[in-house]
């Protein structure tokens, strides 16, 4: 049987999802509260649905992109939404950056009607949606998961099945936190390196031979701060949305993390000077606004 997939959310990273899937023949509708996002995912292959529950009904697999935990909440549990519309043997797939306390809540509930949970949280931006190379950490029952493979393979490059479901949040969280403390910790070696009189580009070269590599020498400072492009699609806002939730799992498990605790403190304050709405590498202006571009 072909999989009906749905796509709710059709931003830079569910619209990707949603084109990748339709360009690889996939039946694949769409719905978005943006007509201007609606449009372009038409224009992409992608069938536009002007009403919601309509989508919820007429699909076998429903994909969420949505911006936060509680946008997942509302439509999955609020009025009009999965919980009241969704048929059982529905199965939803979160890739969301939400927490593992909103998966399981909605995972409960949507269980009692027969409909499936699973949160495939994602990484590789807006590029690596639409190029379908994306990876997915996955929290899931495997019955669940294995239904759902032919769509997840589909629209992402790797797959890991952390745990049942909430585990692919925690494993995101995790992620985050890493990339948020990576970005910063470049920031200041490429920073120092370069007063003293190495060229950035070519101490990448150094750190991405040795044992210093993270995804911000190898992808973020190449692609994104060196050439000052800052435009990686990702925002500071969504950021430091993602490093809050790192806190709060590490508050909620009575963890005291003070590498972490420091730099959700540098990305809360970050605030003062760079904008929701601006790309999340600028980060790295804080550290040396001369070199990265800030003020220039």
């Amino acid at each position: 049987m072909t999989l009906k997939a749905g796509v709710i959310g059709l931003g830079n990273m569910g619209g990707g999802m949603a084109a990748t899937l339709a360009g690889k023949g996939f039946d694949v509708s769409g719905f978005d509260l943006s007509p201007a996002a609606l449009a372009q995912a038409e224009s992409k292959g992608v069938k536009p649905v002007a009403d919601r529950t309509q989508l919820i009904q007429s699909v076998d697999i429903l994909i969420l992109s949505l911006p936060k935990a509680e946008h997942v909440e509302s439509v999955c549990l609020g009025a009009g939404g999965i919980n009241e519309g969704g048929r059982k043997g529905l199965i939803v797939v979160d890739t969301t950056t939400s927490t593992p306390e909103m998966s399981r809540k909605v995972a409960a509930e949507l269980a009692k009607n027969g409909i499936a949970f699973i949160d495939a949280p994602v990484s590789g931006g807006p590029k690596g949606a639409a190029t379908g190379t994306m990876s997915m950490v996955i929290g899931a029952e495997d019955a669940d998961l294995a239904r759902a493979m032919p769509v997840l393979e589909g629209m992402s490059g790797t797959r890991v099945h952390v745990g049942q479901c909430g585990a692919g949040n925690v494993a995101k969280i995790a992620n985050n936190m890493l990339a948020a403390c990576h970005l910063i910790s470049t920031a200041e070696a490429v920073a120092m390196a370069a007063r003293a009189g190495v060229d950035p580009e070519k101490l990448l070269q150094g750190l991405n031979a040795g044992s210093g590599r993270s995804g911000a020498t190898q992808v973020m400072f190449p692609t994104w701060v060196l050439n000052k492009a800052y435009d990686s699609g990702f925002t500071m806002g969504l950021m430091r949305k993602d490093v809050g939730l790192a806190s709060d799992l590490a508050d909620s498990l009575d963890m005291d993390l003070p590498l972490s605790r420091v730099v959700a403190q540098l990305w809360q304050a970050s605030s003062e000077t760079l904008a929701d709405n601006e790309d999340f590498c600028a980060i790295v202006q804080r550290t040396d606004g001369k070199l990265y571009g800030h003020g220039e």
